[in-house]
């Protein structure tokens, strides 16, 4: 049970614990009650150690304890001369004990405490220490909830489990499992960390399916019940967070049970490390039971002084001491840490001295000896300097961030094969999963993101190299339970059966055939839903999967954006959409269907155009062709004639001049596709059945008042009445084919209805039993598909989707669809002339070329023009030598009359003003 305690009632809390431990305890010690009582010996400082001595992590602690005294000790830089001096108490793995060790070490005038490494007993000292001011350093209670501010003389020198879970949840993502069972020692150190891991899964979409937790000191009869329970369960991801003394069992006894091969991951917490650290051979039996585990170890970086504490370690060995763990290195960091706050406490001024608490007294006739305990008064000022304290240690950089955790946490990744273990990678919060050391990824930018988690490969258990699935189905003799729609309506698609099966349908037939090609059994029984008598609500199926009374739900059920949020669809084995089907009449033809091709745009630009090339060419015809001469009137005619003969290419003038027929050629080809596509077009009017309807669309659908029919349980009349706000009062529930079609034959005005708004299979099947009666008009206005729902992170449903898809890819889906549905098709194509009608904007192009090809002709033409109208000018009269010439030259003819005049008249009038112009200049 979680420990939370205010001040006030931590001091009733440590009166009961007092009264209690002082009834069996007589201290053996007197002392001088003074109000300040000093230290017997000036130059030792008393620190105390309190853990179990023989455990694991105590066999390890106790010697780096040890190696960093003397250490601190040997350096005459630190403590100005002052020695360090530990006294060591056994916990014996127990929280009354440890309090009784912590209460005996303030008799000894200790100034701080190492330890201890359970956080169960943590979470009781932590009360005592608080009380005298004593600040705890403890480098193996990982608790999460030890950090909260109830324990403020409370200081974790190791990482916080807080960290460690989010690691695993990192490792559980990695990987793509949804699912995992959590073993645990049932204390503080075990929920607490358990639940952090709950906290940390959520934010990955995954959970804890089941927690089994074990009491501490649980025999192997009550852990083989345990895991022979989860053994029954749905999920093979099994992660172990137990003390390490007793961790060992779990894996022994999965290994009898099978629960290590094939199929099964394995994902311990730092324990395991810590206990294969600490062992000083290799055990092959013991190996043989860990093959394929994944564990997290902290991470220790690589330094100097890591390797000559390695040294000195392995040199010790041989004289009976245990392996090296992570946990004897925070230990030595520990002392390190305490002699460096202890040497500024000192520098600063301070100075050892206990006072008496006047909260704790002897009452007449007691011998509780109260009076002999005493707080610390410089505890405050020494734990301050603790939190700001910052060096290199063993374990890496000792410094404390805002919350008084260690900053900077990192594990190793490890995978257990053969006589040892192989790291795969690092995980730190600074970057997530990673191949690259942390250290190094500390000097680049922050990068948490799952897409840049990276690991070597593992070798699970059953020596695989290839990803467990996770889970299996739960050998527990429950088939699956699978929710169907008890149609009245459409049961092509799935209808109540009296065969084995119980149901048959298209859709049943899909989710046989991929649950065939799954690679392990389904179990599964088929139960139906609804009434028999109408067709059930789609919504409130999908609800039962989501309160459990279905694992899953097969049938035509639409994947929408709100059934998305609670449950898990496989990938869509049928296209659908909603569609609008509505009564519709021939379109009878009209005497002025000729024109319907073309738009009156189109009709006036091809018109402007056709009179527009026509002048062009009369003007650039005009000067040498003879048939475009003659008197206006006729040249009118001519234009006219010219211009719209060429749309039958019966005109009969022809082009003489170069630009005249680069004009014509082009505009003949423009002719040619307008003619060619009227011709299609009428064609398709005249002869092709033109069908039209009063609803054209969606639009038009909800701007009419008329009545809407809807199936009974689609999800389309929710989507009218929120989506198109729809008033409820104009849908109508119909029940079956017969209704959808007695309904749209009535009509709105004789209590039917206008149109039908339904998905487009069953649309597609409708229209195709009734022969074509009615038609889709307009387009599928919204895009969706049907699905399989399970519940929330089913693994089922991906490999279903899997399977889905392998059915597409076969053909096997096609065959399917053909056996129970039929391929007639009825064309939803109506007469909407004003959509089918030719535009402008079909031909713009066209016109763009002829008009450019026009102004080209144009700017040669008149550019010709106007150089010859420059050179130009009246034929001069002959006159006598002696006569004097006129003093004023005639004008030029005018601009008109000019262009008029035959291209060879003025040719010829050039070349005899050249002569005379060369003829005068040779007369001397």
């Amino acid at each position: 049970m979680e420990v939370n305690l205010t001040a006030g009632s931590g001091r009733v809390f440590m009166a009961g614990v007092l009264l209690l431990i002082f009834c069996i305890w007589v201290p053996t010690l007197g002392r001088a009650q003074n109000a300040s009582v000093s230290s017997s010996a000036a130059n030792v400082v008393n620190i105390g150690a309190v853990f179990t001595l023989n455990s694991f992590i105590g066999r390890a602690a106790q010697p780096a304890i040890l190696a960093a005294i003397d250490d601190v000790n040997s350096d005459s830089s630190i403590l100005e001369g002052r020695k360090l001096n530990v006294i060591f108490q056994d916990t014996n793995c127990s929280g009354f004990l440890g309090t009784v060790e912590a209460l005996q070490l303030m008799e000894k005038d200790v100034v701080a405490i190492i330890g201890p490494q359970s956080s169960g007993i943590a979470h009781v000292m932590s009360h005592v220490v608080n009380e005298f001011h004593i600040p705890l350093l403890s480098f193996g209670a990982t608790d999460p909830t030890l950090s909260a501010l109830q324990f403020p003389y409370f200081l974790r020198t190791t990482q916080s489990d807080y960290y460690q879970m989010y690691a695993i949840a990192d490792l559980v993502d990695f990987f793509e499992w949804r699912e995992v069972i959590a073993i645990f020692v049932d204390d503080d150190y075990g929920r607490n960390g358990i639940s952090v891991l709950g906290d940390a899964l959520a934010k990955k979409r995954a959970k804890i399916s089941y927690k089994a937790a074990f009491t501490p000191g649980a025999t192997k009869n009550e852990i083989n019940d345990l895991l022979a329970g989860v053994n029954l369960m749905e999920s093979r991801v099994f992660v172990v967070h137990v003390n390490p003394d007793c961790g060992l069992y779990i894996f022994s006894i999965a290994k009898v049970l099978g629960m290590l091969n094939n199929g099964y991951v394995w994902i311990a917490t730092d324990w395991l490390p810590s206990v294969l650290d600490s062992s000083a051979t290799v055990d092959p039996d013991q190996m043989n039971q860990l093959q394929g585990v994944v564990a997290l170890r902290h991470h220790i970086p690589d330094s100097d002084l890591k390797k000559s504490f390695t040294s000195r370690w392995n040199k010790l060995k041989n004289k009976g001491i245990s392996g090296l763990n992570s946990y004897a290195f925070y230990a030595y960091d520990s002392v390190s840490l305490v002699a460096h706050a202890l040497d500024v406490f000192f520098k600063e001024g301070g100075n050892i001295s206990f006072s008496s608490d006047p909260k704790l007294h002897d009452t007449n006739g007691s011998k509780l000896h109260l009076s002999t305990l005493h707080t610390f008064d410089g505890g405050q000022k020494l734990l301050q300097t603790l939190i700001t304290t910052n060096f290199t240690g063993l374990s890496g950089q000792i410094q404390f961030d805002l919350e008084k955790n260690l900053i900077h946490p990192a594990y190793d990744v490890l995978n257990i094969g053969g006589t040892g273990f192989r790291r795969i990678g690092y995980w730190s919060n600074y970057s997530g999963l990673s191949v690259i050391t942390p250290e190094i990824l500390y000097t680049r930018p922050p990068n948490t993101s799952s897409s840049n988690h990276h690991l070597y490969s593992v070798i699970w258990p059953g020596e695989i190299t290839a990803k467990p699935r996770g889970w299996v189905f739960p050998n527990n003799g429950k088939p699956l339970r699978i929710g169907v729609p008890d149609r009245v309506s459409f049961k092509d698609f799935v209808a109540r059966d009296k065969g084995p099966l119980g149901v048959r349908g298209y859709c049943i037939d899909i989710f046989e055939a991929a649950v065939s090609l799954l690679p392990y059994a389904v179990p599964h029984t088929y139960m139906l839903y609804g009434n028999s008598l109408r067709n059930p609500s789609y919504d409130d199926l999908v609800s039962q999967v989501v309160e459990n009374k279905f694992d899953a739900a097969v049938g035509d059920i639409t994947i929408v954006t709100n059934r998305t949020r609670i449950v898990d669809f496989t990938q869509p084995f049928m296209e659908s959409g909603l569609v609008i089907v509505a009564t519709v009449k021939e379109t009878k033809s009209s005497a002025w269907a000729f024109l319907k091709p073309f738009t009156v745009q189109m009709w006036c630009v091809t018109g402007a155009f056709f009179l527009f090339v026509g002048a062009v060419v009369w003007i650039l015809e005009h000067r040498i062709n003879q048939e475009f001469r003659g008197p206006p009137s006729q040249q009118l005619i001519t234009i006219f004639w010219f211009s719209f003969s060429t749309m039958f290419f019966s005109h009969r003038e022809n082009t003489v001049s170069t630009l005249g027929r680069l004009v014509l050629i082009i505009w003949l080809f423009v002719v040619l596709i307008i003619n060619s596509s009227y011709t299609a077009s009428l064609t398709s009017i005249l002869t092709v059945q033109q069908l039209t309807s009063r609803i054209e669309g969606i639009d038009s659908l909800i701007s009419s008042n008329d009545k809407i029919g809807v199936q009974d349980g689609s999800f389309a009349w929710n989507y009218l009445i929120e989506e198109l706000n729809i008033p409820v009062s104009r849908l109508v529930h119909l029940k079956d084919q017969e209704e959808y079609a007695d309904a749209l034959r009535l009509g709105p005005k004789e209590g039917g209805v206008a149109a039908i708004v339904d998905e487009l299979p069953y649309i597609q099947v409708f229209l195709a039993k009734l022969n074509c009666a009615f038609r889709i008009v307009g387009q599928e206005f919204t895009k969706s598909g049907w699905g399989f729902a399970f519940q929330r992170d089913s693994p089922l449903a991906v490999d279903l989707s899997t399977a889905i898809l392998q059915l597409s890819e076969n053909g096997e889906l096609q065959r399917i669809h053909d056996k129970w549905l039929s391929n007639a098709e009825c064309s939803s194509q109506l007469s909407q002339v004003d959509e089918n009608r030719l535009s402008l904007s079909s031909f713009w192009g066209l016109f763009l070329i002829s008009g450019i090809a026009c102004f080209v002709a144009l700017t040669v033409f008149f550019f010709r023009t106007f150089c010859q109208y420059r050179r130009y000018g009246p034929e001069e009269k002959e006159e006598d030598d002696n006569e004097i010439d006129s003093p004023r030259r005639p004008p030029r003819p005018g601009c008109l009359v000019f262009i008029d005049k035959k291209e060879e008249e003025i040719k010829e009038a050039l070349k005899r003003k050249d002569s005379k112009q060369r003829a005068s200049n040779s007369t001397p």
